[in-house]
């Protein structure tokens, strides 16, 4: 991913979707080329020059000051998340090494004994593009119950929940409000873009979703970030039928997020959820071998 152009991309989005009037500043009835705010208006309201802003927008300056971007985000009245996604961007376009080749990612004992001791509250561990590192029982059967238990355990065949949501029949069906899901899905990547621009993997993933999925290219078009780490969805299980959830995400301090699924206390979504658990609770991803039948002489 070009870093200077995701950097000039979201800052001319967000621009588009400012109004004049909305900084205070006087509409005539003058035809705009542009929705939103003229560059020369930005860069006036932020206290910069015009063309040191224009040079921003088009990738050429790479050394912003905290102090500018503090200026330009208050202007485009950013939030907490759109702040901390435009430091990423101007960031990324300095110049960085070669990222070594890693090896593929893996959960800490530490992480496996959390999502254990987590019982039959839905687990899931995502790594740094979205691939599902490791689930509980519980979270294999919400998220993803009509695929392989193990397939966390075999780096070259995880899940990936960027793909399951846009591509994938049965996890769009889970949600009775699909495009939320899609839109917060679409907002965590663009968040993880900004923070690994030279991430050769997470570009060929969102190449290939934008490529497969018109739904994902529109939502990527519109630089919108994630904002906060919780959502409540409605959800529609094949076994349990309706039941709503509360999704929370914790972030590791290896950069991964553990997604936990709870249900609120003395609710039928408890209930249906508390079915789930026990309608798997016998199964298990430990593959069973048959003894081969003895031979007559």
């Amino acid at each position: 991913m070009d870093s200077r152009r995701q950097l000039g991309e979201f800052l001319q989005i967000r621009r588009s979707q400012v109004q004049p009037e909305d900084v205070g500043l006087a509409r005539y009835d003058d035809r705009r080329r542009v929705p939103g705010l003229r560059r020369e208006e930005l860069a006036q309201l932020a206290g910069v020059s015009a063309s040191y802003y224009a040079r921003l927008e088009q990738g050429y300056s790479l050394n912003a000051s905290p102090a500018v971007l503090d200026a330009i985000a208050r202007v485009l009245r950013l939030n907490q998340a759109e702040r901390r996604h435009l430091d990423a961007l101007a960031a990324g376009t300095r110049a960085r090494p070669v990222p070594r080749r890693k090896t593929p990612e893996r959960t800490t004992p530490a992480l496996d004994q959390i999502l254990e001791a987590l019982g039959d509250t839905p687990a899931l561990v995502l790594g740094h593009h979205s691939d599902v590192l490791a689930w509980n029982r519980t979270g294999h059967a919400l998220f993803a119950g009509h695929l392989d238990p193990a397939g966390p355990d075999r780096p070259r065949e995880r899940p990936n929940m960027a793909r399951l949501v846009f591509l994938d029949g049965h996890t769009r069906d889970l949600y009775a409000d699909w495009p939320a899901k899609a839109r917060a899905v679409v907002g965590t990547l663009r968040v993880a873009a900004g923070e690994r621009p030279d991430d050769a993997a997470l570009s060929a993933l969102i190449g290939e979703l934008t490529v497969r999925s018109a739904e994902f290219a529109d939502l990527w078009a519109t630089h919108r970030v994630k904002a906060g780490s919780e959502a409540t969805y409605e959800m529609r299980h094949p076994l349990v039928g309706a039941l709503t959830v509360t999704q929370q995400a914790l972030r590791t301090e290896q950069g991964q997020t553990v997604v936990i699924a709870t249900t609120a206390p003395d609710s039928p979504s408890r209930e249906a959820m508390a079915l789930l658990a026990h309608s798997t609770a016998f199964t298990t991803s430990v593959p069973c071998t048959v003894p081969e039948p003895e031979r007559k002489n």
